[in-house]
């Protein structure tokens, strides 16, 4: 049973088997999960108006529907830009390790240890923070078995198929038949729930128009370059004569792939005039909602995004970075504290009286120097000074006598 066994027998003073352990599962009935029906997500295009659709359906005030929000967020979630900012501050959380704390606040170094590497403590961390971006999260822990070792798993319900206000559960999301899964049995246990239940729809859904911009804007850039990048080919003939058309035909065909076209000797063709650009106003409109994109996500336009910037403004952006994950880091612990541990404590998986903490972060930076300016006149604890930053101490380093240089600086020394 490795570490699970380990932990079972020490933390409650009997071992539990496999067998026992996976039943645990069973006695729940049914996984929710399993019971979602697929749905094929339509990849059409995308507009304004399929946003305040999807709004509109997800905030009116009876039945509401979430799947098409859902979508949509799904959906814009592929732009690479939106995706690294979420990525970059949803990681430094998911990153940031903890420690399993007793009533007294000693830390439970065997329990941290334990929860340390698993991968459903990664799952249940990832689903608070989403609630941050999408708004709510609904989840399931079930035990599967690896290598016939049971394993604590923790699945996110597909949100399309979720209804918070109301809470109600579709395995169907097009279908009305619904379960009320807050009434459910396994609900605080094996089924829990973070973010909010009302109707704000979460900090993706002012990145939905800005994703938008940016596309049209992309594509409207990629036709310019094409139209002017590889100007299209004209040929005038006498469009009368069927020989000389065909002829033309073959003669365009056969120079190139650029976009050509015949007109009669007695036509003429130009571009309409418009403004002149070489791309600058998409580029504009690119850069724009890319900085959007960023405040909304980051609080801040941080390194890459920004131009003739300087070291005290990347400072100040940081901090502001910095800011919103210790805000996600206490949101973390709030969400363990009255949803995480009391259904772990229920399923027998934590004893009682144990908190999920994150440590204070240090300036390692500043606390080095202070450490070497305060070592030149105080001792210092040598094993603090391995665990804190990591340096291997091995003594004091001592003064040689017979390598000491001694000058003599007197007034005959350069004569």
């Amino acid at each position: 049973m490795g570490k699970i066994t380990t932990f079972f027998k020490e933390a409650f003073g009997q071992t539990v088997s496999a067998t026992e352990l996976a039943a645990k599962t069973a006695t729940k009935g049914n996984g929710y999960i399993q019971n979602i029906v697929p749905k094929t997500i339509s990849q059409t295009r995308q507009d304004i108006k399929t946003w305040t659709t999807a709004e509109n359906s997800a905030m009116v005030e009876e039945n509401p529907k979430f799947f098409p929000i859902q979508n949509l967020y799904d959906n814009i979630l592929k732009d690479l830009h939106l995706q690294s900012q979420v990525n970059n501050r949803m990681l430094k959380s998911l990153s940031r390790p903890f420690s399993i704390k007793n009533a007294d606040g000693k830390t439970n170094d065997d329990l941290t240890a334990l929860l340390q590497d698993k991968g459903f403590v990664f799952q249940v961390n990832k689903s608070i923070l989403e609630t941050i971006f999408r708004r709510h999260s609904l989840g399931e822990f079930s035990y599967k078995l690896v290598n016939n070792e049971p394993v604590l798993t923790f699945d996110c319900i597909p949100r399309q198929n979720v209804d918070p206000v109301t809470g109600y559960l579709y395995y169907d999301y097009t279908d009305d038949k619904k379960i009320k899964y807050r009434e459910q049995k396994e609900y605080g246990s094996w089924l829990i729930e973070f973010g909010e239940k009302n109707t704000t729809l979460g900090l993706l859904d002012g990145c939905v128009p800005m994703v938008l911009f940016k596309r049209f804007g992309g594509s409207c850039w990629s036709e310019l370059a094409e139209i002017y990048g590889i100007p299209p080919r004209v040929m005038k003939t006498n469009t009368q004569d069927r020989a000389m058309v065909n002829r033309a035909k073959q003669m365009m065909t056969d120079m190139g792939s650029a976009a050509w076209f015949i007109i009669d000797d007695s036509e003429s063709f130009e571009f309409a005039k418009g403004v002149n650009t070489n791309g600058d106003v998409y580029a504009n409109l690119l850069k724009y909602c890319n900085n959007e994109l960023s405040m909304g996500i980051s609080g801040t336009v941080v390194g890459q995004d920004t131009k003739n910037g300087s070291n005290g403004k990347e400072k100040t952006s940081i901090g502001i970075l910095d800011d919103l994950i210790d805000s996600d880091l206490s949101l973390i612990e709030q969400c363990w504290r009255d949803t995480v541990i009391p259904a772990l404590q229920t399923l027998g998986i934590l004893p009682p009286g144990v908190m999920y903490k994150y440590d204070a972060t240090e300036d390692l930076e500043t606390l080095w120097k202070m450490v070497t300016e305060a070592a030149s006149f105080l001792e210092v604890d040598p094993k603090w000074v391995e665990e804190k930053f990591g340096i291997k101490v091995i003594g004091t380093k001592k003064a040689d006598s017979e390598t000491k240089l001694s000058l003599n600086l007197g007034a005959d020394f350069f004569v």
